[in-house]
């Protein structure tokens, strides 16, 4: 399954759970991810706070979703969108893809820099719950319907 994860700047969580669904998918599922309005670099919180897992970090990046467009652009089955509601924090929509779902978490990114190990530990555990929710599924065999079904539901833990 390819899974494209959305937020507005793709530098903290959109990163996180594109991390999180490549490591725990286990090769059945490819998740990239990208954002509207992209701030141009990975948070540097979020590479610290993924290293310190074992993730490799070495091809994070933050990238517009126009990459995702036309012709040579990989095929998505679904997409999420993990903007928060703080703010009133604009969610980009991807058009034409069979199943969306929204799990919202909050921008660690938007905390005082003092907060960032917690903020962003806090956001981490919130996806990986998530992550580990939707890997669980038999989500091979789910119409679309009751698979975005379940991912919403997911996104409201």
């Amino acid at each position: 399954m390819n899974i494209l994860v959305l937020c507005t700047g793709n530098s903290a969580r959109s990163i996180l759970l594109e991390s999180i669904l490549n490591r725990f998918g286990e090769g059945r599922v490819t998740a990239w991810s990208a954002g509207s309005k992209p701030a141009g670099q990975v948070h540097p919180q979020s590479l610290r706070l993924l290293q310190a897992k074992g993730f490799d970090t070495s091809a994070a990046r933050s990238k517009s979703w126009d990459e995702f467009e036309g012709p040579q652009a990989p095929v998505m089955d679904a997409v999420i969108t993990v903007c928060g509601s703080a703010a009133s924090e604009p969610c980009p929509i991807w058009p034409g893809a069979p199943v969306r779902a929204h799990w919202g978490v909050e921008d660690p990114a938007a905390a005082d820099e003092a907060d960032w190990d917690v903020a962003f530990e806090t956001a981490y555990a919130q996806l990986k719950r998530r992550a580990d929710a939707f890997l669980a599924l038999d989500f091979e065999t789910l119409d679309a319907d009751k698979l975005r079904d379940r991912m919403n539901l997911i996104g409201q833990d």
